[in-house]
C-alpha cells in the first residue's frame, strides 16, 4: 500500500484591491515595529525614550514580549487576510493610541517623539479600520 503524501506550500496572499491593501500595509508596519522591538530591544526602548543603562532584564523580557504580540497579531492578520483580523488588528492599535493621548495629556508627554509616534499609531490603526468599516 503506496500512500503518497502531498506537501503543499502555504502561499503569503497579497490583496489586488486598493482598500484592502492600505489594510495590508497597515498590518506590514505593525509587524515590523514588533520585530524591531523583538530583534532590538535596547534600540526600541532608546527610541521610546527610556535610559537603557537603567532597564532591568524584566524590562527587556517586556519589551521583547510586547513586539512578539504586535509581530503575532500582524502575521496573523497578514496571513488570514479576513475583515475580523483587520478589525482585531486595528482596534488594539487605537487602544494603544489612546493609551498614548492620556500620556500626551497627563504625563507631560506632549513631545515631538511622542506626537510623532502617536501619529504613527493612527496610520497604523486606521489603516485596516478604514478598510473594515468601510472609509476606503
Amino acid at each position: 500500500m503506496d500512500e503518497q503524501i502531498e506537501v503543499k506550500a502555504m502561499e503569503l496572499y497579497f490583496p489586488t484591491e486598493l482598500p484592502e491593501q492600505l489594510a495590508y500595509f497597515g498590518a506590514v508596519l505593525l509587524a515590523l515595529v514588533g520585530l524591531f522591538q523583538l530583534v532590538l530591544p535596547s534600540s526600541a526602548l532608546r527610541f521610546a525614550g527610556f535610559s537603557v543603562g537603567q532597564i532591568t532584564p524584566e524590562g527587556y523580557g517586556a519589551t521583547r514580549s510586547h513586539g512578539g504580540m504586535q509581530l503575532g497579531l500582524a502575521l496573523a492578520a497578514l496571513f488570514l487576510a479576513q475583515d475580523w483580523t483587520y478589525l482585531a488588528l486595528g482596534v488594539s492599535v487605537a487602544v494603544g493610541l489612546f493609551g498614548r493621548l492620556l500620556s500626551l495629556m497627563f504625563d507631560r508627554g506632549l513631545t515631538i517623539r511622542n506626537t510623532l509616534l502617536a501619529l504613527l499609531q493612527m496610520v497604523i490603526a486606521g489603516l485596516p479600520l478604514g478598510y473594515v468599516l468601510g472609509y476606503f
